[in-house]
Formats: C-alpha cells, structure tokens, sequence
C-alpha cells in the first residue's frame, strides 16, 4: 500500500511540474509596492496572479541575493501572508523557511498579501523609512516555483512627498511608478529606489546613464558627470563594447558609507556624504564606481559557469571568485589610474596595500586561493575573530594574482598583450558566441592564449597552492622592487589587536604563532596590567626585548587572571613598491605597457 501511496504521489507531481511549465507562460504577475508605515520600516506588497489552471502555486523567496555570497534568509523579514480570490481567503501556508503553499480552490486568479520588514542599512538589503525605499528585489518579491521564466509588472505606490523611481527596469508607458520585468532572474538583479533622490544624467559610450545620488551629500554634479563618462569609457574599450541601452548608479551617501554591489545594468553604492570634498575622498569613490561597473562585463556577463541560470534556494558554489572580484578589484583602481587621477606612486601605493593585507594575514599560508573562492558562503561573508589566521580575501590576492598574470604576459609577449586582451577574449568567446559561463580549465586557457605558454606551475603555486609570492619576479619585468620599511627591526609584540572604539583594551584578534597566540592570550580578555603596571597600548612594550617574559594581569569572563608570556618579533611587514636603480630597455618597455595613460 505505501509502494502504490508513493508511485501515485510520484506521478501527481510529475504531472503538476509538467503542467506547472507548460502553464508558466499563461501566468500573468503584478505587484503593487506601498509604504503606509515607511516610518516603521515595512513595505507592503500585494502580489496578483491570473491565468491558474494549476491545483496549487508554490510561491518562493530567493535565500541569496546574485553577486553577495551569503544565504541571507530574506523570508525571516516577510510577516502575514494571506491569499485571496476576490474578498474570499483561499489556503495559504509555509511549507518550508522560503517557500508558501497557495491553494486557489479551483479560481483562474489570486491576490497574495505580505509585508516586508526594511531595516538593514547595506547594498544587498532593503531599506525603508520616511526619507527614502530602497527595494532589493531579491528580499522582496515572491515567485511561482519553476516559474523564474514569467515576466511581471511592478506597481510602486510612494510614500508621502516621494516623486521619482531608480532602476534598471524599464518604465510602462510614460509612468515612473510602473515598471517591467522580463522574467525574474532580471528582477532580482534590479534594485528599486524610491524617494526623492537627486538624478543627473550623462551618455557614455552609446550608453545613457542616470545617476541617483540619495541622501544628500558634497558632490560636484558636473565633475561627477565628467569623470564617470571617462570611467564607463575607459572600462568599455577593455572589452570593446558596452552591452547596456541604459544603466543607473544608485549611491547611498551616509554619514559614514562603503560598499557596493553590481548588477546586470546597474549597481549599488554606500559612500560618505561629506567625502567627496576631499581628494582621496573623492578618489575612494571613483575606484568604487570603477569597480562595481567593471562587473557589468565580469561577472554578470563573462562569469563562471556555476554562477548563473542561479539557484536561489541554496549556495552557488564556484572556485573562480578569485577571477569574477579578485581580476575587478585589479582593474579598478588600474583604470582610475589610466583617466589620470593618480599618479603611478599612487597607484603602486594602493596595489602595495593589497600585498600588505595579504602577507600581514596568517591566513595566506592556510587557505588556497582556489579554496578561499569556494568557501566565500561560509568564510568571507561571516567573519571571525580567527577569520585572518585562517583565510584570505579573494579580492586582495586575486588582485594581486591579476598583477603577477599581467606582468607574465606582456612579458612573454613583448609587450603585445596584456591581462586586457584575455578579459576582452574571454567576454566574446563565452559570453557573446558561447552565450554561456566559463570553467576553470578555460579561463586558464584563455590566460594561456596570450601567455604564450603553459600556466600549470602557476596554478600550482599560487592558486591551488601555498607558496609565497614571488614578487621579486614578477615586479621585476617592469623595473620595480619591494622595500620593507620594517626590515631589520627587532621589535617585541604580543600579536594581539585591540577592540576599536572603546576605552578599555580588550583583545579583537590573537595572531596565529604570535607571543599571546603561544602562551594562551583569548580574545575578549581584558588587559589590565603589564609587570605590575597599568596597561597603555602606546607605550606598555616601551623598553621591552624580544625573548623578555612579563606577566599580564587580565580579566577573562569576569575573573581576574595572571598569564605569563614570553615577548616574541613583530612580524608585520610595510611594504612598498619603487623603482629599481637601472631598469633595462625591456624592463622600461613592460612598465610603459603596464601603466599606460
């Protein structure tokens, strides 16, 4: 009886996947937006679905959000979801932590209702008060399962004193509150702002840009315009065309703002509002632009295989995050630094701050390259105060792994190619004739192409493996060299940071074989005292040699402690990068093909 319960619930949701996509397209979605209590930070959808012929629809929110490596449970903000035909409720129940289970009890059409909670200040979450709504689609909008396919319109009913709409979708007719979407992958690689935010525009590259500045702020409207269009100019002749109609920049200035996020035809910035008056201010939030527009070519068009059609239910695993943000942290600030707006000591210092990061993390000579990719889901995205003993950044490494291929191929090529002509192969191999992802062993291949030779020892080495950067090499091709300012120094450290912002010294992070790290210093110990004296951070090692034993007084969990603890070196390099004493005609040739202008 169970074998014959089993075969019969086998062929009903055979049946009913196979008449879920056959009625995929007969499906008609709307949504309407409305923000009755934006000074509570909710938003209120209502979701209409016509055309059912379906026993029961399956709705879903996406756990992720493309381009934030994070299972970030959108569903935990969405609150009273009920479904309707007419004034008549129908069934509607949580199966699972994204997923409602809507019987229309035999009518063509639904409305579901729900309200989403908007309180998290980032580019990858929505928020929502009385100054502005900023709707990140991928925490907002329910979709038919199997249905990724539907197109949908989107109603926006604004807030009070709101009268201008920001995003990629295009418009219905002449309403700026009613938008399109062609099916829901672009749906949740579009954002939605809604408020009053100050939008300018300028064309570029064939390309007409908006951008949206929120929140106020000390920008110059016309120096922004000027060096945006030279931006989206200098990034587009890398890949010899500009795939966009129209893009958006939607940037989000706060008293104190950082971070992006990319998106097929548009992206995301947190700045600081009063930054933009300052040079280096105003330099940090061109590489930013710089660096999310640059996904618009790498990442959501050239991209690894794994990433893309998605899956939103679960983790997209990929080994290539080292290519897709490593390779676009490389070309940011490379292309700020081709418009002109630093100076190659500025440039190498930014690079050098890279090196610096990665070989001041213990981490380095834990974690491949490849591996730091794939765990990106559970590492990069969820910190630790262990987090730089155990990992690296695929964004510092992978820019420094950009660096090192750069160089190798003009090098090897006299100065023929550069790392720019295998991003522009790569786009029109895979994404224009293939019109699909790449694996590793291709993308390999195409750096190969232009290499002119085998990279499997590279890869073992410095993707797949542990050894330590030759820099020597490497920066050698164009004449440069590395300086350590601290070569030399015999300096004692505990190998210990201290929590910011606090007025007591209390430990953040204990360095991996470093003094406190060997004789059992914690994180979240309190120190106190050293040899009997009050503890000051600035001068408490003052006198102090390496080899020395002192005695700590601490406070862990509330109780006080006496630890002792034998001083070790200070192993922290300064790094920077300068020029050797008598370059050679090939080594002044690799520099100029390198750091063009």
């Amino acid at each position: 009886m169970k074998k014959y319960l089993l075969f019969i619930t086998t062929c009903l949701t055979i049946l009913f996947m196979s008449h879920t996509s056959n009625a995929a397209d007969n499906l008609q979605i709307s949504y309407t937006l409305s923000f009755p209590e934006a000074q509570a930070h909710y938003v209120e959808v209502e979701m209409d679905i016509s055309g059912i012929h379906q026993p029961f629809i399956d709705l879903k929110m996406p756990v992720w959000t493309p381009g934030s490596y994070l299972v970030r449970e959108y569903a935990k903000n969405v609150e009273s979801l009920t479904a309707w035909n007419g004034s008549t409720p129908v069934s509607a129940r949580k199966i699972n932590k994204n997923t409602w289970h809507v019987m229309p009890a035999g009518a063509s059409s639904v409305k579901v209702k729900y309200r989403v909670y908007c309180f998290e200040i980032s580019v990858r979450t929505s928020f929502v008060n009385v100054a502005h709504g900023f709707i990140s689609s991928a925490g907002t909008f329910l979709y038919p399962a199997g249905m990724l396919t539907n197109s949908s319109t989107i109603h926006i009913k604004p807030y009070k004193g709101w009268d201008k709409v920001s995003t990629s979708l295009d418009m219905v007719g002449s309403d700026p509150f009613t938008v399109h979407a062609p099916n829901y992958d672009i749906l949740y690689d579009s954002p939605i702002e809604v408020g009053n935010q100050d939008v300018f525009g300028f064309d570029a590259a064939g390309v007409k840009y908006e951008v949206a500045m929120c929140l106020g702020g000390n920008y110059d409207k016309e120096r922004l315009k000027k060096d945006l269009k030279k931006l989206v100019e200098k990034e587009t002749e890398i890949f010899g065309e500009n795939p966009n109609k129209r893009y958006v920049f939607i940037v989000h200035n706060y008293a104190k703002g950082g971070g992006g996020l990319e998106h097929l035809s548009s992206t995301v910035l947190g700045a600081t509002r009063d930054a933009y008056a300052t040079e280096a201010g105003y330099q940090r939030f061109l590489g930013l632009a710089a660096h999310e527009h640059f996904h618009l070519w790498n990442v959501k068009r050239l991209r690894p295989i794994a990433l893309g059609p998605f899956n939103y239910d679960e983790e997209n695993y990929t080994t290539d995050l080292w290519i897709a943000e490593g390779f676009t942290n490389y070309f940011d600030n490379l292309v700020i630094h081709r418009l002109g707006l630093y100076s190659t000591e500025n440039y190498l210092a930014t690079l050098c701050g890279d090196i610096n990061l990665i070989e001041n993390s213990p981490g380095n000579k834990i974690q491949p390259l490849y591996e730091a990719s794939y765990d990106a889901w559970i590492k990069y995205y969820r910190p630790t105060e262990n987090s730089a003993n155990m990992s690296v950044s695929y964004y510092s490494k992978g820019s420094v792994a950009a660096m090192m291929l750069d160089l190798e191929i003009i090098q090897d090529s006299k100065c023929k190619y550069s790392l720019d002509d295998v991003m522009k192969y790569m786009y029109t191999e895979y994404y224009k004739v293939k019109k699909r992802g790449y694996t590793d062993d291709e993308f390999k291949q195409g750096l190969e192409k232009f290499a002119g030779k085998n990279l499997d020892e590279f890869y073992k080495k410095y993707i797949y493996g542990l050894d330590a950067v030759d820099y020597k090499k490497y920066l050698g091709y164009a004449g440069l060299e590395l300086v350590d300012d601290r070569a030399g120094l015999n300096e004692p450290s505990l190998g210990i940071t201290l929590v910011a912002n606090i007025n007591k010294p209390v430990v953040a992070t204990v360095l991996r074989d470093g003094a406190a790290w060997v004789d059992g210093l914690n994180v979240n110990d309190e120190i106190n005292a050293i040899d009997g004296q009050p503890f000051d951070p600035a001068t408490s090692l003052i006198g102090k040699k390496v080899g020395d034993k002192i005695n700590l007084t601490i406070t862990r969990d509330g109780l006080p402690m006496n630890l002792r603890i034998t001083l070790l070196k200070n192993t922290q390099v300064k790094y920077r990068i300068v020029s050797i004493a008598k370059p050679s005609a090939e080594q002044i040739a690799v520099h100029g093909k390198w750091l063009k202008q």
